[in-house]
């Protein structure tokens, strides 16, 4: 690959070099950088979206600083979320993944 790159460059002889070639190597890191960070994470975005719109009575959830419990009720924005001792807690939804999910987000 570098020995690619380094042969794109004004070799003896020649004049001007090709416009293209001398971006060829930015748009290469561009379409790198799209495909392994920017195209996963908006993926991972999309699910937590749906994720978070299909919830209902019942499912289990883990909250971002790590409390577990079920939805006792859904409402607009927020969920009323009971944990094991059966205390209820209300909790942005923005504030929830699915248990297990956030080890995988590393």
């Amino acid at each position: 690959m570098i020995h690619f790159i380094l042969m794109m460059g004004p070799q003896d002889g020649q004049g001007n070099p090709n416009p293209i070639m001398s971006f060829l190597p930015l748009i290469l890191i561009v379409v790198i950088f799209y495909f392994f960070m920017i195209r996963p994470q908006m993926k991972r975005a999309k699910e937590q979206r749906k994720f978070r719109e299909n919830l209902k009575k019942g499912d289990e959830v883990m909250t971002i600083g790590g409390i577990y419990g079920k939805v006792a009720e859904v409402e607009e924005k927020t969920i009323i979320l009971e944990t094991v001792d059966k205390s209820r807690m209300r909790v942005d939804k923005s504030a929830l993944t699915a248990p297990g999910q956030l080890d995988t987000q590393r």
